[in-house]
């Protein structure tokens, strides 16, 4: 009996036993379960953290190349609206040049009206071509000055014909104006058409 008793006593250790080293082994899988899930935690917080990083450094690329395009539009806009205002500026200054320039001999025909006439007729005439040329002149159409002695200048003359010269000092030089030049603004709309001494 005794032999029994010690034999059981044996198991029961023997149980203890197992029962320990089971508990003890079911403690270290649930500290290693905590450690790998502890673990774990701070991988997926910091695969959390990298996403939202990288979101915003794709919002700011976006916004950094969408303030580019701006600047980059309002650039190309401000260029338009300076070349627009420009070729607006230079339309309303040579828009009359057709006009002026068909207007050009009837005024060419009231100064040798003028040169022509006399009498009672004469005042209304000038009165008429005075009224005519002040209108001429409000448009921005400038007679050149008159060219006789001067040197002639390929830039605002035209000669038409080359005399001999009566004088040694008209040598190269307007002898007779023809017809007067004329400028709309700056540019020149007629060129003065003269006779140069040779």
């Amino acid at each position: 009996m005794s032999s029994k008793n010690s034999e059981q006593n044996i198991q029961e250790e023997e149980l203890k036993d197992a029962q320990t080293s089971d508990s003890s082994q079911e403690q270290e899988a649930s500290a290693q379960a905590e450690e790998q899930e502890n673990q774990e935690q701070p991988e997926e917080s910091a695969e959390e953290a990298e996403e939202p990083a990288n979101e915003v450094e794709q919002l700011q690329e976006e916004v950094s190349k969408l303030k580019d395009q701006h600047l980059r539009l309002f650039a190309d806009f401000e260029n338009y609206k300076k070349r627009t205002a420009k070729e607006r500026i230079e339309l309303f200054g040579t828009a009359n040049i057709e006009l002026m320039s068909a207007l050009l001999p009837v005024l060419d025909d009231f100064k040798r009206a003028l040169k022509n006439m006399d009498g009672e007729a004469l005042e209304g005439v000038k009165l008429i071509a005075n009224k005519f040329e002040g209108i001429l002149k409000q448009k921005g159409l400038k007679p050149m000055e008159d060219t006789t002695g001067k040197e002639f200048d390929v830039d605002t003359m035209e000669a038409v014909t080359r005399i001999p010269a009566p004088d040694k000092k008209l040598k190269g030089k307007v002898v007779d104006e023809i017809e007067q030049g004329f400028y709309l603004g700056t540019k020149i709309i007629r060129y003065a058409r003269v006779v140069v001494g040779e």
